[in-house]
């Protein structure tokens, strides 16, 4: 297989990377011009990585040492050293580039500038002090994707609060299942928002949630559709003092900077806490040396606050990036929504997801010639596997020049394991390399190293963004149990992996999901890839479910594309793509059509409760409702299983 895209030597000579490791070699005295060899370096010296990533963005002095303890669970960076994530978004203030774009449906852009979101951050701050916040508390927002949610996120932080929010697609009770733990002291939020040419008002929503949170003293309302919220202060009047002062407060390396949520789908979402020092670090590393933005980018990745990539793409600031925010649909009022948005502000870098991509497969767009993505020099993919067919396929109508971003990782480390590299060749349905710092091997179920051949991903050294804890897990065995029951000391994280002779990645999707036929492991994310580029079928899932005789069941169920007919030729046409693409031990024991594909509030198939549904249990156990987006589809499911 050949590479789709190839760095240049001017690409790697000028790649902030490159620079990064000019500064290794100066400080280690050794030379580590290849990627592979820095990656090497970077997980056998974790100290000295770590330490010259934060000497290298100039984070400030380090009171002692850079790691105490490197045990899993339980390491200790940079004890005694203090900091603020405000402190780095500060220091890059400007007044040649705006610091948010805000676009939205109608098409208009909205610049704020760096001036204009830090007075506003700091009247903020100074208001939520007024209101009793103080270090530790918790703000959380209910709220789009707009510049006035990050806004919200600074002045928490800069007071040492903690933030935690979700979008307003969420229903009252699953805001609640969330943000409820977390006993907040101020509720931030707008009236509504606009999606897909239609204007939702959530003030009754608000009202609910706000009688749900016994410890609220206020709510400061933003006003997005020029409604009244009752029992709330103005946004405006909220950031009115300009005459206050930002000046963070110095807090612990690992004090909380935010909390983000698990999808919840079997009891309450997880808390994930994670600490300011630890975010800085992985994500300048993974947004400035892995991605190669820098302060002349405008950075725009599709996403909501409910999503860890609303927090990853907020790091642009830290590197003096512009940032986009869009609240509106990827895809009004046209399948190509977003790669028009993409050329109106200019992105460099873009950030959408494999479905939105096969969804401008089959809607026939062809982005580079409707609209102008000359300034385009990347493409973020993240949320699932992206199929070797959609990485050429925009190899072909974004731009060959284009480099194809497919990441991998997680809300537990609100960054990623494995991604595209400045200086390394992008091969199509592969992922490039581990990211540095990241100490990723897969391990078969015996916890040998394995390669060439599916295993289990692991991380066998711990990251400064690894959770602090999980919120009221006081004993941190929730946090033990979810990531390091199955091999002790080693973080396993629930994907199925290959890696390959050349150091590449390929994701085969969710190991407790795993297809298990005959012996054989076999991730989904290779059916889906196989049947979800047929035209007549909008979206798969595929189940494999152990039946009490010891038999083994194995359905697909699929959605249509409008007029599409699920008849014995389009059933042919899938089995035979399966067999031909992926093998034929994948060919599913039914093919079944179903009225839609049940997913997590952020996106992602349910797989595991509906084959725990397969296998007997009650809807109500599996899953819980409100962290489903459409929870009608489980009484379908339910209906449909073996025995009913």
């Amino acid at each position: 297989m050949q590479p789709q895209w190839v760095p240049t030597e001017q690409g790697i000579a000028e790649a902030k990377l490159t620079d990064f490791a000019k500064f290794v070699a100066a400080r280690t005295g050794t030379t580590t011009s290849d990627y592979r060899e820095l990656w090497q370096w970077s997980v056998r010296d974790l100290a000295g990585f770590w330490g010259a990533v934060w000497d290298y963005f100039e984070l400030g002095p380090i009171a002692g040492e850079v790691l105490a303890n490197a045990e899993m669970p339980g390491a200790q960076w940079f004890p005694g050293t203090t900091l603020n994530y405000v402190d780095q978004v500060l220091r890059q203030a400007r007044t040649d580039r705006p610091a948010i774009l805000q676009a939205r449906e109608d098409g208009t852009v909205a610049e704020v500038s760096w001036s204009e979101l830090l007075g506003r951050t700091a009247a903020l701050a100074h208001t939520l002090r007024s209101l009793g916040v103080e270090s530790g508390d918790r703000v959380i927002g209910y709220l789009p994707n707009i510049p006035e949610t990050i806004v919200a996120f600074l002045a928490t932080a800069s007071l040492g609060a903690v933030w935690s929010a979700c979008g307003q697609d969420y229903s009252p009770k699953a805001a609640l299942d969330r943000l409820g733990q977390l006993e907040p002291k101020v509720l931030i939020t707008a009236d509504g928002y606009r999606f897909n040419g239609k204007q939702h008002d959530k003030r009754a929503d608000i009202a609910a949630l706000a009688d749900g949170l016994p410890a609220l003293v206020a709510t400061i309302a933003i006003s997005q559709l020029g409604l009244e919220v009752p029992n709330s202060t103005g946004w405006a009047e909220a950031t009115a003092d300009q005459d206050a002062e930002l000046v963070p407060e110095q807090v612990a390396f690992d004090h909380p900077l935010w909390i983000v949520f698990s999808s919840g789908t079997t009891g309450l979402p997880k808390g994930i806490v994670h600490g300011h020092g630890g975010v800085v670090l992985e994500h300048l590393k993974a947004l400035v040396l892995q991605t190669d933005i820098g302060r002349e980018d405008t950075f725009l990745w599709y996403t909501s606050p409910s999503w860890m990539m609303w927090n990853f793409q907020i790091a642009g600031l830290l590197a003096g990036t512009t940032i986009v925010t869009y609240d509106g649909s990827p895809a009004y009022p046209a399948p190509d929504a977003l790669w028009r948005i993409a050329a109106q502000v200019g992105a460099t870098v873009l950030g959408t997801s494999p479905g939105y991509v096969l969804g401008c497969i089959k809607a026939g767009a062809v982005p580079r010639t409707e609209h102008d993505l000359s300034r385009l020099r990347t493409v973020g993919i993240t949320g699932a596997t992206l199929p070797t067919s959609s990485a050429l396929w925009l190899g072909a109508n974004i731009g060959e020049h284009v480099q194809i971003n497919s990441i991998s990782g997680g809300t537990d480390v609100v960054s990623a394991f494995i991604g595209a590299v400045p200086t390394v060749p992008v091969w199509p349905g592969e992922l490039s390399a581990p990211l540095l710092g990241v100490a990723l091997d897969a391990f078969d179920e015996k916890g040998a190293s394995v390669r060439g051949e599916v295993g289990e991903l692991v991380i066998t050294e711990p990251m400064p963004s690894m959770p602090v804890r999980f919120w009221r897990d006081e004993d941190g065995k929730r946090y033990h149990d979810a990531y390091f029951d199955d091999f002790p000391g080693v973080w396993r994280h629930g994907d199925w992996i290959t890696i390959t002779e050349r150091g590449s990645i390929v994701v085969h999707g969710r190991s407790d999901s795993t297809l298990n036929r005959h012996g054989i492991r076999m991730g989904s994310a290779d059916i889906y890839q196989a049947v979800e580029q047929l035209p007549e079928i909008a979206e798969a899932l595929v189940i494999g479910a152990e039946q009490p005789d010891g038999g083994y069941w194995m359905p697909l169920f699929v959605t249509l594309a409008p007029g599409a007919e699920l008849t014995e030729e389009l059933k042919a046409r899938i089995v035979g793509a399966i067999r031909t693409e992926v093998s034929p031990r994948h060919v599913p024991d039914e093919i079944i059509l179903a009225p839609g594909i049940p997913h997590t509030r952020t996106g992602k198939k349910l797989e595991v409760p509906i084959k725990k549904l397969f296998q007997g249990a009650e809807a109500a156990r599996v899953v819980e409702r409100s962290a489903v987006d459409d929870p009608e589809l489980l009484d379908w499911y339910a209906a449909v299983r073996p025995g009913r």
